[in-house]
């Protein structure tokens, strides 16, 4: 069983964002991570591989610094890792989709894995895309898999209950919270890391030229901060009108 994943490094959910003075957002001194539910996609591959046997690939396009995130993936397990490092180069989810899907089309998989959406952008589109350049089956927001006969069986919660999805491999899965929990590289793991093999790609070597993408951010901009509260002092009967004009001149709830 040839297991690929597609990983993606983000800013860390905690980090304080910050804007340029162009509107941008400013990556200075931000920790990055790797994007939470591609955790779970490299977790469950692990454990698909540690019962039936064979390896897991993890993907990224990106610049330089996703190494870090691959790094932390083969620390987890992971047999090999590919990097297409596109330097600043401005991707959306389809550009990305695209690369990725160039990369993968020259590898070996029966099976590919990815998060069902990023904690930076959240388009919840890239993994999608990727299956229908591929042109397999994509079952989206997996809270369980089951591989075995050439194959799969997923679960995924819907409105008032679960879905139970069964398709042919090659397929694509997208992991949602809830499909495992996440092991931490051991320090074993850690140093095995640093000499597993990690390829790096350019466009070029996929054939490819730049991939100018079709949705472009102009701007960003930070919510604004939050007005504190207010107290309304005196009796409930005393206070109910003057509460009921405030929700409805000042917070516009009513």
């Amino acid at each position: 069983m040839k297991i690929l994943v597609c990983l993606k490094q983000t800013f860390d959910t905690e980090a304080k964002v910050v804007l340029d003075g162009n509107g941008k957002i400013d990556r200075k001194g931000v920790s990055m991570i790797v994007n939470p539910y591609d955790e779970f996609a490299v977790e469950e591959a692990l454990k698909i591989v540690e019962k039936d046997g064979g390896s897991v690939t993890v993907i990224s396009v990106g610049d330089a610094g996703a190494q870090d995130a691959l790094r932390q993936a083969l620390a987890m397990g992971a047999d090999d890792a590919v990097l297409v490092d596109v330097g600043d180069t401005e991707l959306d989810e389809y550009s990305t989709a695209t690369i990725l899907a160039k990369a993968i089309s020259g590898m070996e998989y029966d099976l590919i894995l990815g998060g069902f959406r990023a904690i930076d952008d959240g388009s919840a589109q890239v993994c999608g895309r990727v299956a229908e350049i591929l042109n397999i089956p994509v079952v989206n927001v997996i809270t369980k898999l089951e591989v075995a006969g050439g194959k799969a069986t997923a679960t995924r919660e819907i409105e008032g209950g679960n879905e139970v999805v069964e398709v042919a491999l090659p397929a694509v899965f997208t992991a949602q919270k809830g499909l495992n929990e996440p092991r931490y590289p051991s320090m074993k793991g850690i140093m095995k890391a640093k000499k597993k093999p990690l390829a790096k790609k350019s466009l070029a070597d996929l054939g490819l030229d730049a991939i100018a993408p079709k949705v472009k951010a102009i701007s960003f901009s930070l919510p604004e901060a939050r007005q504190a509260g207010k107290v309304l002092q005196g009796e409930v009967a005393d206070t109910t009108a003057e509460l009921a004009k405030l929700l409805r001149e000042e917070a516009k709830v009513i």
